[in-house]
Order: C-alpha cells, then structure tokens, then sequence
C-alpha cells in the first residue's frame, strides 16, 4: 500500500517494482526521496518522546515517589510502543532494499532494524519479561549467613562484599562466597526458559540466536575474534601478575590453602566473583611507598562536589572542547539532597533535545569521585559532539566506545602530573617503587578484570548457540574460569549449583563486552591523544602511564572528531579517525604496564616462581542437576504459546 501510494505521485519512471507490483514504474530518486522523509519523521518522533521518557525517569531517580514511578511507567510504555511501530515500517522500508542506491539511508536503515526482546509477539514479550524480572529479583533478594553467627541470615551483598575485602580467614572467606552462591542458584530453574525466550528474540530480529544478536552493534560474529586476539596479547602480562600473586597470597595463607603451582583460590582475591582483585595491601611490593594522600589535601584545599565538576570542565575546555551549558549547573543533582529519597548510582545524562545535559552523582570530596567527575563528564562531550547526528546515529561507535572515553579521561585526571598541575600535589617525585605500586594497583582492576570480562560473554555465548548443553552449564563455567583466568572454587561444585546467576549480568541479561572493549580501547584512545600532545612517543622521555594531555588542543581536536560520528561509521572508521587503527590492540595495554611487566618477570624468575598454572584437584563434578527441566537446546525455535518451558512460575 505504501508503494502505491508512492506511485500515484510520480512522474517519470525509471525503475520496475517486482513482487506484487508488477507493471508499476518507481523512479528511484523519488522513493529514496520518501524514505529520507519517513527517517526524518522518525527523527522527530523518537528524539521527542526520548525527552519525555528521560525527563520522567530524571524526575523519578532524583526523586523517588509512586507519582514519579507512575508517570516512568507511562512514559516507557509509549517509548516502547513508539519503537514497535517504527521497527515494522523500517522494516517494510529495508524490503525495498534493491530499489535503493544511497548506502546513508541504507545504513540508517539498518542501524534502526535491530530491536532486541521487544520484537517478540506480545504473549512472548511477557514471558520473557516476567522471566528476567524474577531472575533479578531472586538475585536482589539475596543474603548471605554470618559465618559467627550462623542464624543471623541477613548479610546483604554489599556487607558480604567488605567481608570479602577485609576478612582474612580462609574459612569465612569461603563460607560467604558459598552461601551467596547457594542463594543464588534457584535461578538455574527459570534459565532454560530464558535461552529459549533469548533465541527466540533473535529470530525475530532476523538473527539465528542471541549471540548474534548481541554482535550486531560490534560488526557481527567475527568480533569474537578480535576478541580472542585481544586476550591473547594480553595473556603473558596476566600469567606474569597471576604468579606474583599466587606466591605472595601463599605467604599469607600457607600452601595448605594456596599451592604453589595451581589456580589462585577465587574468595581470597577480595571480590565476589574474582573480576577486580581487591588484595593491594596484601601483596604491594613496596608498602611504605606511595603517591601523597590526595583525599585529604582536597578537604584541606576546600574542595566542594560543585567545584570537582568545575575542574573537570575546565579540562575538556584546556583542550579546545566546549564548556558545559548554564542548564547543567543548574538542573545537575552532583550530592545527595537530605530531603528525598534518589537513586545514587553514578550516570550521565542527554535528555535528547540537543541542549539539556545532566550528571547525577551523590558525590563526595575524594580522589574517586575527582576522577569520577572526569569520567562522567567526558561522557557529556561525547553527547554533545554527535547531537547533530539523526536519532538512531547519537551513540557511540560501538558500546564501548562511550566507555572507553571516560575510561581514558578518568585515568589521566588521576595521574599524580595532573594532580600537580592542579595544585593538589605540592611537588612530583620520581620514585621507581612507587611508580611499580601504582601501576600494580592499576593492574589488580584493570587487567584482572579483562580475563573475567572475556569469558563471562563467551559462556553465555555458547549457552545461546547451543555448544553448552543444558546438564553442564556450570561445569563450563568452571572450565572457563580454571582455563582463561586461573582460578578454582573453593569447594568442589556441581550441576546442582549455577554460579553464573551469582553474576547479576547473567540474570538481567546484559552482556560484559562493552566492558572488555571499552578497557581495551581505553589504552589506544590514551596513546594516540599522548602522541597528539606530544607527550609520548619518539620526541618524548615521559613514560605512557605519566602522561598528562591536559591544555593540548591538538589533542582535543582528535578527541572531537571521533566522537562527532557518533555511531554514523561503523566503529572501525571512528576508531581510526583517532587512532590510525581499524581494529582493537590490546598491546598498548601492555605497553602501559611495560615498567611492571618488566618488574614481574625479574621478580618471579628471582624466587622461581613458576609462571602459568596446573591443575590441584578436581573443581566441577558433572552431573545431571536433579529435578531439573528436559533438556532443550538453547537455538530450538519456539512454536507453540503453551509450550511448557514457556510458562512463568
């Protein structure tokens, strides 16, 4: 009807519609003419209830009442509604593919024809919804045992977490990592259903299963290889850190708990899941040496949560980059109000008008949130330099993108030269065991993080596609983490247990590769901006974790001309606008911590500590779980609404 409508306008005709159109001429510059007026239309549409429905989850989470919670709801509703209609009609428009010459409209096209679950006929919809909902809610209802205390069940995750942190009983330790565990694997039960509902979401949005899915915003499924080689360049710099550890964890505990040659025991690396490694008092090199308190000298300077942000403004400004707007300061919620109730968590915010920006952040005087205020900051340029870009394009290249700018700003904000050039740091020392100090702090949450960032979207990968069947999910799980990361259990586990659903991205379905890219990415956006300021690189002694891009233009310029695409050029080009590069390069990762990387090698080598891992034990049992649903292979389409597995407990 659509065509038809079309070709009662046109004059000329230089093209034969076939299918059902057969006889009617469709001059091509008129039908690319009518599908750039929809994709304006839609522009209008979405940026115009983006506002809206931002506007209301703002007035909710910086202020949290059942009126503002009713007003989101609504507003989500006909977000949601908006996104259906436009799906189908874009949709009708890409069947039209071989009519049309522009690649623009086409990629526009294809940038809006991915919709995720909301593409599952109603009925679907419902049951996948309502199946991650009580998956999340097993997961925040959660609590842990006091392992003194053995019937006082009401240790939250964020008090288990400290236990985690600060206990140095091997036997506590455990007994918190196991019990959250067990309170978490009823998740197992509804799982199967969502792979099925996940696969099914797939299918509707023309891709074979979920993975796939996910892998379209990354280019499609050959990314798991530049992901693969990411991991690989990185691994002789883990296995060097991973030995180090290993030996001065084993001084701590005896070789009873830690071999000397096995994986590391996962609940004694300070973290609930062994992602970020919170020991650095443990295993320091150099205790007594470190860069001066920088917390205290800002209370002692006056610092105010206001005049951190002012600072981070005033950086991006020293490069040539836009301040923000009067709207900000004034509509920003940058500390906790004493009078409401608010949702702390840390965000930035771009209310879709092309004018409103906005931070929320209960912050408080410290280095933390001085670098935290940069970060969220830097996401707010990035908003601000692809606002002229249509609606489906005003995002980063990839998912990472946008993580791996306020990872990059966040990390030099927080470099004792830049704290010098503040006035924060009175003097800078040069101090070779302080510089190894800090770089293994750096290393213990960012480079420990990367092997659990890789094998956490791999597992669930092979869940979607099916290589994981059913009855050994989580003896996989532990294969990964054994054979990627090094680590064991500290008790024997089974397939009566899930310790995936310990993970709260495995309930809610929410892929870790933004993370994983974004801290790749951040190394190489850091270098090429040194190289642009000048202060890395062949004409330059300053090593890379010390260089300081603040007041290079030059810098800012490059900066600037990545973010403006936005999401227009698939990420490859946005990539090499800044970089020179087309792909991920996890070497420079390396090159950041060569000075440790150095250290590491010399320092195991001198206590003979043997460099990888061996298996000390058995570590996964696989067994069929009992009382556990059929087994059904996670790609099977669904095709009946009764089906069984489908229904929600």
């Amino acid at each position: 009807m659509l065509l038809l409508r079309l070709c009662s306008l046109l004059g000329a005709a230089t093209l034969t519609v076939q299918g059902n159109f057969d006889g009617v001429l469709v001059d091509t510059r008129v039908l690319e003419a009518a599908v750039k007026k929809f994709l304006n239309e839609q522009d209008e549409l979405f940026s115009s209830q983006c506002a809206k429905t931002l506007s209301a989850s703002w007035d909710y989470q910086t202020n949290i009442t059942s009126y503002n919670m009713i007003r989101l709801l609504a507003a989500q509703e006909d977000y949601k509604t908006l996104q259906k209609v436009s799906w189908v009609m874009v949709g009708r428009w890409r069947a039209m593919h071989r009519y049309l010459q522009d690649p623009a409209i086409m990629r526009q096209l294809e940038a809006m024809s991915v919709l995720g679950p909301a593409a599952l006929r109603t009925e679907y919809l419902s049951k996948y919804t309502n199946t991650v909902r009580g998956m999340t809610a097993v997961y925040t209802s959660a609590t842990v045992c006091n392992y003194h205390r053995p019937y006082q069940c009401d240790l939250t995750l964020e008090r288990a977490k400290k236990i985690l942190r600060n206990s140095r009983d091997p036997k506590e330790l455990a007994h918190v990592w196991r019990t959250w565990r067990v309170n978490t694997r009823k998740i197992r039960r509804a799982y199967p259903r969502f792979v099925r509902l996940a696969n099914h979401a797939a299918l509707a949005n023309h891709y074979a299963s979920k993975d796939e899915l996910e892998l379209f915003e990354y280019g499609g499924v050959d990314f798991k290889n530049q992901m693969a080689e990411a991991w690989e360049q990185l691994k002789p710099l883990y296995l060097q850190l991973h030995a180090y550890t290993r030996r001065k964890l084993r001084q701590v505990y005896g070789s009873q708990v830690v071999s000397e040659r096995g994986p590391l025991p996962v609940h004694l690396l300070g973290d609930m899941w062994g992602q970020q490694w919170k020991i650095s008092k443990l295993i320091m090199p150099y205790p007594g040496k470190r860069y001066p308190n920088v917390t205290n000298r800002m209370r002692k300077q006056r610092y105010t949560p206001t005049l951190m942000f002012k600072v981070a403004d005033d950086f991006f400004s020293s490069l040539g980059l836009p301040r923000m707007p009067p709207s900000f300061w004034r509509d920003s919620l940058l500390q906790k109000p004493h009078d409401r109730e608010v949702v702390c968590h840390s965000s930035a915010w771009d209310l879709c008008n092309g004018q409103d920006y906005r931070i929320k952040h209960c912050a408080e005087v410290s280095e933390e949130d001085l670098a935290s205020a940069h970060h969220e900051m830097a996401h707010l340029q990035y908003f601000l330099h692809y606002r002229h870009q249509p609606y489906a394009y005003r995002q980063g290249a990839n998912p990472g993108f946008q993580e791996a700018v306020g990872h990059t700003v966040e990390m030099i904000a927080a470099t004792p030269r830049h704290l010098y050039r503040l006035g924060i740091l009175r003097r800078l020392e040069e101090d070779p065991e302080a510089d190894i100090n800090f770089l293994l702090q750096v290393a213990l949450d960012k480079l420990t993080f990367m092997p659990f960032a890789y094998l956490m979207d791999l597992w669930r990968w092979r869940v979607f596609d099916g290589t994981y069947e059913e009855s050994e999910w989580n003896c996989a799980w532990w294969d990964l983490r054994y054979n990627v990361q090094g680590v064991k259990p500290p008790i024997l586990r089974t397939e009566d247990d899930f310790d995936p659903a310990s993970k709260y991205h495995v309930d809610a379905d929410l892929s870790y590769t933004r993370y994983f890219v974004g801290f790749v990415l951040q190394y190489q956006f850091h270098k090429a901006l040194c190289i642009k300021a000048g202060q890395y690189g062949w004409n330059s002694a300053i090593p890379l974790h010390k260089c300081d891009i603040f007041r290079s233009t030059e810098a800012g310029k490059a900066l600037r001309d990545m973010m403006q695409l936005g999401s227009s050029r698939p990420w490859p080009e946005a990539l090499q606008v800044l970089t020179g590069q087309r792909e991920m390069d996890a070497s420079v990762m390396r090159e950041y911590f060569r000075p440790l990387e150095d250290w590491l090698r010399k320092d195991n080598a001198r206590h003979g500590e043997y460099v990888g891992w061996r298996s000390d034990g058995e570590y996964c049992v696989y067994k069929k779980p009992f009382l556990m649903q059929p087994t059904i292979h996670s790609s099977t389409i669904i095709h009946h609404k009764d089906d069984p597995i489908l229904q929600v407990n």
